[in-house]
C-alpha cells in the first residue's frame, strides 16, 4: 500500500495457517519473542509512512471478512487492537 495505490491482496485464511504451521505446538517462550519482533519491525515501517500514503487503499480479496477497501490508517488501528498500555514505543503503531 505504500508503493502501490489500490493494490489487491489476496486471501489469508488464519484458521489454515494455525494447523497448517502447527501453533499449538509451538513454544510459547520463542513465539513471544517472534511477535515482538515482527510487532517491532511493523511499527518501524509504519513510522516510515509519509502523511500522503495514510489514505491509499487497498483490497481485500474477500472483503466481508474485514470490510472493503482499508487505507494505511485503518490497518494501524486493526492491527494494534489488543497492545497492553505502555507497551508501544513507536508513536504510528499505537493509536488504538
Amino acid at each position: 500500500m505504500v508503493t502501490e495505490d489500490g493494490p489487491h491482496f489476496a486471501n489469508w485464511d488464519q484458521d489454515a495457517t494455525a494447523v497448517e504451521d502447527r501453533y499449538d505446538l509451538q513454544d510459547p517462550a520463542v513465539v513471544s519473542v517472534e511477535i515482538m519482533t515482527a510487532a517491532s519491525t511493523l511499527a518501524d515501517r509504519f513510522d516510515a509512512v509519509r502523511d500522503d500514503q495514510w489514505d491509499r487503499p487497498g483490497f481485500p480479496q474477500q472483503p466481508s471478512t474485514i470490510g472493503s477497501a482499508s487505507g494505511l490508517s485503518s490497518l494501524t488501528t486493526y492491527t494494534s487492537q489488543g497492545v497492553p498500555a505502555g507497551s508501544c514505543t513507536h508513536t504510528l503503531s499505537c493509536t488504538a
